[in-house]
């Protein structure tokens, strides 16, 4: 049977570095999905940003009595130039930030679903516990209450049998 963490709460609260995420994608269809909805959102804001300076600068163009037509004729290079430059840093940040900021949600589900997957086996007795500073934390609690009893059953059961062979060992 595996060891389980002291019982203190549902939350871990050793020190920080203790319990580091050793890998980045933890659950990589759901973060991976989150970044991508984050970068075609920050794609279609730039893409609106490029309409509207291309339309207020032709417009500023048209307006102007002297160089207007020389200022049409550079205005789609350089809003091409922006728009290229802006996707370029604004992509891989907004990818960064959406993987990340799913941290706190994707581990505490990948470790419901491993402690889980240890309580049906019988392998685990101890209670859920996810990171300080974690989201899911009422979730850590509602499983820890209902995993409660069948984890006591695994208790009392490994207890028995343990007695059992004792005994059966003191008779040979």
């Amino acid at each position: 049977m595996s060891q389980s963490r002291p019982e203190e709460s549902s939350t871990e609260t050793a020190e920080p570095g203790r319990y580091r995420r050793r890998t980045m994608l933890i659950k990589p269809g759901i973060q991976l999905r989150l970044g991508g909805i984050f970068a075609g959102l920050s794609i279609l804001c730039l893409l609106i940003q490029f309409l509207l300076f291309t339309s207020l600068l032709s417009n500023a163009a048209s307006d102007m009595p002297i160089g207007g037509d020389y200022l049409l004729d550079l205005v789609p290079g350089l809003l091409y130039r922006s728009l290229f430059l802006s996707v370029a840093i604004a992509l891989p940040l907004t990818l960064l930030a959406g993987v990340y900021s799913t941290f706190g949600i994707t581990g505490p589900i990948h470790r419901f679903e491993s402690y889980l997957r240890e309580v049906i086996q019988g392998t685990q007795l101890g209670a859920c516990r996810i990171r300080k500073g974690d989201a899911l934390n009422e979730l850590c609690d509602l499983i820890n209450t209902a995993t409660e009893p069948l984890r006591r059953r695994q208790v009392d059961g490994a207890s028995a049998q343990g007695g059992k062979k004792d005994d059966t060992s003191a008779a040979a």
